[in-house]
């Protein structure tokens, strides 16, 4: 009789962290009521941004309690394709989780510095803010998302590779939904200042990513 050897990955730190994310739901709503009830409809409408959008700053504390839900619910994501790819890399590497949180954490906040320098340089202030806010607002929301997405695939569904797969194409379609709305929206501006528009879609939009991805692949 033959045996194979059986993996077992224990994910109970995942129900921690899950369970973190929901209090910082909870206590976003709690503390700001019309905020959030505003922030749930912005796949409908857009009104959050006519509220919060003009004079609010980017490290509003509801930013960043969201913020650091979408950290963890994107990571948690990336182990799932880890388990299903390559369970291996788990098994070796017990730190794996944090390694992910952590070097999602410093892409954002560098590529989010470099766009602010750029906003400096070109004396673009006011037009970048109102789009890293916007950005930051949608990405907030597909953390929901995400949220939402971990518990099914921990407690429910098992994940598997196409269901992993359509869920993440899903999530990146939303995104590039939201990124085409936010160039819509400042189409005059983009359009009189077309070159800069192309130099930073190039620049701080695609290059980082298929960097990301050389890296890893």
């Amino acid at each position: 009789m033959d045996f194979s050897e059986r993996l077992i990955i224990s994910t109970d730190w995942a129900a921690y962290l899950l369970v973190a994310c929901f209090v910082l739901f909870a206590l976003s709503k709690y503390f700001y009521p019309k905020r959030f009830h505003e922030f749930s409809l912005l796949p409908i409408t857009n009104q959050y941004f006519f509220v919060h959008g003009k004079n609010d700053e980017l490290n509003h504390p509801f930013n960043m309690m969201l913020f650091v839900v979408q950290i963890i619910c994107v990571s948690i994501f990336v182990f799932l394709l880890f388990k299903v790819y390559n369970p291996s890399e788990i098994q070796k590497n017990e730190w794996l989780f944090l390694q992910i949180c952590t070097a999602y954490s410093v892409f954002i906040l560098i590529k989010f510095s470099l766009e602010k320098i750029v906003a400096n340089i070109f004396s673009m202030d006011e037009l970048i803010n109102n789009y890293l806010y916007q950005k930051l607002s949608y990405r907030n929301f597909l953390g929901i998302l995400f949220f939402l997405g971990n518990l099914f695939f921990l407690y429910v569904y098992p994940p598997t590779r196409i269901t992993l797969v359509i869920f993440g194409g899903f999530a990146l379609a939303l995104n590039a939904i939201a990124l085409l709305y936010s160039y819509k929206k400042n189409g005059k501006l983009i359009f009189s200042n077309f070159f800069y528009f192309i130099l930073y879609l190039c620049a701080l939009e695609i290059a980082p990513y298929i960097i990301l991805y050389k890296t890893f692949v």
